[in-house]
């Protein structure tokens, strides 16, 4: 790793940890969504050296949705039992039972907005860190470090506040809240090369590992007891990794022989694929994270 990668990298560390202590200073009740991927792995990381050698002040807040990767949820509770955090879980299976969300059978990926939302009501949270990075996709490059959310948890890009010379508007009213992204000027290749300077463990996930997975709408999606197969389609055992890690139904695979940090930063600089471009639902639409934004997606 260059100098200029090391100085690069404390710059995004020092200016994350401002945001975080920053959200910390105006806001009374906070939570850390943790997901068990990178990017929230990261953010917990900062948020730890943010308040060290205290544990950071809020918990760290999963929405489930019941479809997830066996491995992303044993890495959650290792990573919670180790460092003695908080958790609080929400459940998408709950909110279908009480009916304010409808299960289509399809992607639950939606639904976490509604079981978001009614955390976020159940525990007066005031704000949310999440763990979004303008690089990510066209409808992240449009937040703000701090994402003003309306009283109904929905954002709209024409009201978030100007953010000049680092300076933050937290002011809101009773029933709304905000979105608060420390990592939102962190690249896909930042996060990896973060995560290799300093040595943070990720789950299995990540990294090449032999798997069943099946081709749909051009991407490597996993075998898994949600999967029903289509006419035409059949399973194939494959050298996978996955770059970004939500519900099983909608997390596509890439062909991959990393197996390690520094194999996955190589090949990153290889690839002309998105970080994204395996996620079934970001195809729906070419506004489709845009639109989940604004009905109160993270």
């Amino acid at each position: 790793m260059s100098h200029f990668s090391l100085n690069h990298l404390d710059r995004l560390e020092a200016e994350a940890i401002f945001v975080i202590r920053e959200a910390n200073a105006q806001f009374q009740n906070l939570g850390l969504l943790f997901s068990g991927g990178k990017d929230s792995v990261v953010l917990a990381h900062l948020a730890r050296k943010a308040f060290f050698p205290c544990l950071p002040p809020f918990p760290l807040i999963h929405i489930d949705t019941g479809h997830n990767f066996p491995e992303t949820l044993e890495f959650r509770d290792q990573f919670v039992e180790r460092f003695a955090w908080n958790l609080m879980v929400g459940s998408v299976e709950d909110s279908i039972a009480r009916g304010t969300a409808i299960d289509s059978g399809d992607s639950r990926n939606a639904l976490q907005a509604v079981t978001l939302l009614e955390e976020i009501e159940n525990q007066n949270l005031d704000a949310c860190f999440g763990g979004g990075r303008r690089d990510e996709e066209k409808a992240r490059a449009k937040e703000r470090f701090f994402s003003h959310r309306d009283s109904f948890g929905q954002w709209h890009p024409r009201e978030q506040r100007p953010e000049l010379w680092s300076l933050f508007n937290g002011k809101k009213a009773n029933d709304e809240h905000f979105r608060v992204f420390p990592l939102s000027n962190f690249t896909e290749m930042d996060i990896w090369m973060y995560i290799q300077k300093e040595k943070m463990e990720l789950p299995k996930l990540y990294f090449s590992h032999k798997r069943e997975v099946v081709l749909r709408s051009g991407s490597w999606l996993p075998n898994s007891p949600f999967l029903s197969l289509k006419k035409g389609e059949k399973l194939e055992s494959r050298q996978v990794r996955f770059r970004t890690i939500g519900d099983m139904t909608c997390t596509g695979a890439v062909d991959s022989l990393a197996s390690n940090v520094e194999e996955v930063i190589d090949e990153l600089g290889k690839s002309h694929l998105t970080e994204r471009g395996t996620r079934v639902d970001d195809k729906v639409s070419d506004s489709a994270m845009e639109d989940r934004k604004r009905e109160g997606y993270f």
